[in-house]
């Protein structure tokens, strides 16, 4: 049964969030807190690596995209929930559904493209140290980061353009968030090639992150066991060990959530709490863990704090 009138009128209702009457306001503060934490968090990160010209280097302003894309992500994520927490009410319009999955599918791609960006930069530093300054120059550097971004956007926007001509007969969404898979399921017709789309780039984008991150990890390894110099070793398995975390981590939120939506053997409220982890998880860890464990951000941010402090104290 199609849904009369136009698409862009349709209201859809989400997945409840089955709430008790006093967990709301429980609720409501830890999400409001869980999400300044987020943007407080990533912003320091942002404003760190901005503000110190120590920091003005290849690694650095590849990694300053990922606080910008956590920032992104986590925005797609909690207004709109803690609306719903609040208000106990879950219906939103289909405009607003298409809108906060397009931003949600170009965060997770946009996390995987600048990952893999980050794992080619520390091959070259690692690998060929002699010739990193000419290959990451200042003008590649631009072209890698705007290549990077204008193609996840348009693999993203072609993947939710295929959707606006499908007519929708449910407006009840079995998910906390809207992403392409939950929509595709209210669909009334045929969406096969949606499926064959979606799944082309969820390769697209695991295969080639993974055979990247792995290419040069391998000679990452092998350039570190044959270098004689046990500082050299220790400060580059450092800073690719933190790397690789993220990336792990990053690989399996992103590519359970997408594979659960096509097997019926996945709990349904397994799925959707990996669907919200995504959103959630990443973008508090991966500040805290470039922050901590990079020693030059780390150092850059006690010598901010202390220059603050100084200036407090003589006011």
């Amino acid at each position: 049964m199609y849904l009369n009138g136009s698409v862009l009128s349709v209201v859809l209702t989400l997945h409840s969030l089955e709430l008790s009457q006093m967990s709301i306001y429980p609720a409501f503060i830890f999400g409001t807190v869980a999400y300044l934490i987020i943007l407080l968090s990533n912003l320091t990160l942002v404003v760190t690596i901005c503000e110190n010209r120590n920091l003005h280097k290849p690694m650095y302003i590849l990694l300053l995209n990922l606080p910008i894309s956590d920032a992104m992500g986590a925005t797609s994520l909690f207004p709109q929930l803690l609306y719903s927490i609040w208000s106990q009410d879950r219906s939103v319009s289909y405009p607003a559904c298409l809108l906060q999955g397009f931003i949600i599918h170009m965060y997770g791609g946009a996390s995987h493209v600048i990952l893999t960006a980050m794992a080619f930069d520390r091959y070259i530093a690692i690998c060929f140290p002699l010739r990193y300054g000419a290959i990451m120059t200042t003008n590649n550097l631009v072209r890698i980061i705007s290549v990077m971004w204008l193609l996840n956007f348009i693999i993203i926007f072609v993947l939710f353009c295929l959707l606006m001509p499908y007519k929708i007969c449910q407006t009840y969404m079995a998910d906390l968030v809207c992403y392409n898979p939950s929509l595709m399921k209210i669909m009334c017709e045929d969406t096969t090639v949606n499926n064959i789309y979606g799944l082309f780039i969820l390769n697209l984008y695991h295969c080639i992150s993974l055979s990247v991150v792995a290419f040069t990890y391998i000679h990452i390894l092998i350039t570190c066991v044959t270098n004689k110099q046990s500082d050299t070793k220790i400060k580059a398995l450092q800073t690719c060990g933190t790397h690789l975390v993220v990336f792990l981590f990053l690989e399996f939120n992103t590519f359970f959530p997408l594979i659960a939506h096509r097997t019926e053997s996945v709990p349904a409220h397994l799925r959707r709490v990996f669907s919200i982890s995504i959103l959630v998880f990443p973008p508090i860890v991966n500040p805290l863990i470039y922050g901590f464990k990079t020693k030059e951000i780390r150092q850059k941010f006690v010598t901010c704090l202390k220059r603050n402090r100084n200036r407090n104290s003589m006011q």
